[in-house]
Formats: structure tokens, sequence, C-alpha cells
């Protein structure tokens, strides 16, 4: 099941609204994409604005309540960000080019009670080949509505190995 608080794009069991209202007591896994906007280290120029504003401290807070969770196997996802050194470093940083994607962007995995991701397809050596702007799309995506959904999508390849290797089955999702 995906949970957010928008609608889903994705076909499959959706809960639109607060991860906590589903979340405690009902499940073995939960892989948490929660929002990087205020932690990621890419937008470290606004920090001192959202510091102020109470922005950072609220998308802290929900990191750790995710993590504190009480679920067996927990995967938290986000680009390089604060949590690294609020929280703990990353278990394991992983790349597109490791699941079969010709592209590359520094995803950082906090792992409970699983194993780290193993790379399904290793494509780094035709990555690292491309123009930068290829291998770096998201990154250069121009200015849009758009931008930050498309930037914060999880590529295919990594959310099947997700599945297969941490559900058994690429069927099994809790995604918030």
């Amino acid at each position: 099941m995906s949970c957010d608080l928008l609608p889903t794009d994705a076909p499959g069991p959706h809960y639109q609204g607060d991860v906590f209202d589903v979340i405690d007591g009902c499940w073995d896994l939960m892989i948490a994409h929660p929002p990087c906007t205020d932690l990621a280290v890419s937008g470290a120029a606004w920090f001192k604005e959202k510091r102020m504003d109470g922005r950072q401290a609220a998308s802290i807070s929900f990191f750790m309540k995710l993590i504190k969770s009480d679920i067996p196997m927990i995967a938290i996802e986000n680009p390089v960000c604060i949590m690294s050194s609020l929280y703990r470093k990353p278990d394991q940083i992983i790349q597109p080019y490791m699941f079969g994607h010709t592209e590359t962007k520094a995803t950082c995995l906090w792992l409970k009670g699983l194993p780290a991701l193993k790379p399904t397809d290793d494509v780094k050596i035709k990555t690292m080949a491309l123009p930068e702007k290829e291998r770096m799309r998201l990154h250069y995506l121009p200015p849009s509505a758009n931008r930050w959904k498309e930037r914060s999508k999880t590529f295919q390849g990594i959310a099947d190995a997700m599945a297969d290797q941490w559900g058994g089955s690429s069927q099994m999702r809790l995604i918030a």
C-alpha cells in the first residue's frame, strides 16, 4: 500500500492522508520517502530561513517519528541530507546506475532490520561515459511547477530491488 498526502499516480491500494493514521502496529515493512525539501544539502542556501520558520524542525521530527515507528523492518530513503549528522550516517548510499538506470543521484538509506540493498544491474561504466547533463538529468531539469515531483520519483529499478529483496514480492509495498 502506498500512502501520501497527495493522490497517487500509480495503480494499486493507496491511502491519501497522514501516514501515522495507518502505520502503527499493523505492518512488517515500511519503505519511507519523507519529503527532503527542508533536509537535503542541495538546499543549504535556504536552511537559515527554514530553521527560522520551523520547516526544518518539522521535517526532522517527521523523519525521526518514521524511523522510531513500531515496525520491525524500515528503510528511509532521502538524498544526502542533514540527517547524516543530526541522526546518524546512512547505512547505505545507492545510485540509480546500480539498478540499470544510466543516471546518477546519490540516495541514502537508513535501515532498521533490513540488509543493505544489493545492486541488480550495475551500468556505472556506461553511465559515466555519458555527457554530464545526461547522466545528471534530474539535477539539470529546468524550473517548472512539477520539477520537485520529477526529482523526487524513485527509479523503477531501485523500487523493484527493494520489493524483491526486502518484501519478497514486487507486489508488497508500503511507501510513505
